[in-house]
C-alpha cells in the first residue's frame, strides 16, 4: 500500500523529476520491482536511482537484477569505502571487498558506467574514522585510476559522504569518548555555502510504513515532517494528496545537520 501510494503522489507531483530507492538492500524488499516498475510506466522522463551495496548481486535469487535494472535504466549509486580490500574488509567485514568488485564488474558488463550507454554508476566514500573525507575531485580521480588499473572497472562519480553523528557511528564515538570532539570538529568546519544544496531542500524521504521526513537521517532519528505536541509521529504519504501538501512544513533540523555543512558538504 505504501509503495502504490508513493507512485500516486509522484503522479500527482508533476515537480519530482526523481526517485531514490534507499536502504540497506532495497532490492532485497517485495515491492522494489514493483515501484520501479509502475513508476517506469507512469514517468517515462523519471530518474530512477538505487542505492544498491554491491553485494546484494550476488545473493541467491538475484541474478536476474542487473539486467533488471538496465532494462528499466535504473541508475546505481553505491557505496564503495575505499579501493582497497582491507580497509572495506575492516569497515563492512570479511569478504564484502571481493564481492562488491565482482558486483562492478557485472554492472560494467550490463553497461553501467560505460561512455555513451546512458546507464549511470555513481560510488560513494566515506571515511572510516571521525574525521572529514578529503576533496571529492582528487579522490574520484585516485578512485578511477586504482580501480580501472586494477580491476579495469569503469564509473561516472565519486561522492564524498561526511560520517553523521547518529545511530551506529554516534554510539561508536560514544564507547571511545570521541562524540564531543567530532561534534566540535564538525561545528568547527561549518560551510554556510553548502545550505544551498542541503538535501532537505528538495528531497522528501518516506519509510515502509509511509511516514515522511525532510532527510534520511531524520528518519533514522524519527524526526518526522510535521511533527509536533500534537502530532508526535508526523505526517505520513496517506494524509497528503501530492508533495504541494507540505509547502507549509519548515524543515525539521538539529546538531546531526552538522555533518552535512561542515567542510564541502555532504548531501
Amino acid at each position: 500500500k505504501t509503495a502504490a501510494r508513493c507512485v500516486k503522489i509522484l503522479e500527482n507531483s508533476p515537480s519530482i523529476h526523481t526517485l531514490d530507492i534507499t536502504g540497506g538492500a532495497p532490492e532485497l524488499n517485495d515491492n522494489f520491482r514493483y515501484l520501479v516498475r509502475l513508476a517506469r510506466a507512469i514517468r517515462p522522463d523519471l530518474k530512477i536511482i538505487d542505492r544498491c551495496n554491491l553485494t546484494v548481486l550476488q545473493e541467491p535469487g538475484q541474478e536476474d537484477l542487473v539486467s533488471f535494472l538496465a532494462e528499466q535504466r535504473v541508475s546505481i549509486v553505491a557505496s564503495l569505502p575505499c579501493y582497497s580490500a582491507e580497509n572495506v574488509d575492516k569497515q563492512r567485514g570479511s569478504g564484502v571487498f571481493e564481492r562488491s568488485i565482482a558486483g562492478l564488474l557485472a554492472l560494467n558488463e550490463a553497461g553501467y558506467g560505460m561512455p555513451e550507454t546512458g546507464l549511470e554508476l555513481d560510488l560513494v566514500y566515506n571515511p572510516l574514522g571521525a574525521f572529514l573525507p578529503p576533496p571529492q575531485e582528487a579522490l574520484e580521480l585516485k578512485y578511477k585510476e586504482e580501480l580501472e588499473e586494477n580491476f579495469g572497472i569503469l564509473f561516472n562519480n565519486l561522492f564524498t559522504m561526511t560520517n553523521m553523528p547518529v545511530k551506529r557511528f554516534a554510539d561508536f564515538l560514544y564507547r571511545r569518548k570521541e562524540l564531543k570532539d567530532y561534534m566540535d570538529l564538525l561545528v568547527r568546519n561549518f560551510n554556510p555555502d553548502t545550505a544551498e544544496s542541503l538535501m532537505c531542500l528538495n528531497t522528501i524521504n518516506v519509510d515502509y510504513n509511509g511516514s515522511m521526513f525532510d532527510c534520511d537521517f531524520n528518519q533514522q532519528l524519527g524526526i518526522g515532517i510535521g511533527s509536533s505536541e500534537l502530532h508526535a509521529d508526523g505526517k505520513n504519504v496517506f494524509d497528503i494528496v501530492s508533495l504541494d501538501d507540505l509547502k507549509s512544513d519548515s524543515i525539521q533540523n538539529d546538531n546531526h545537520c552538522f555533518g552535512c555543512t561542515a567542510g564541502m558538504g555532504s548531501s
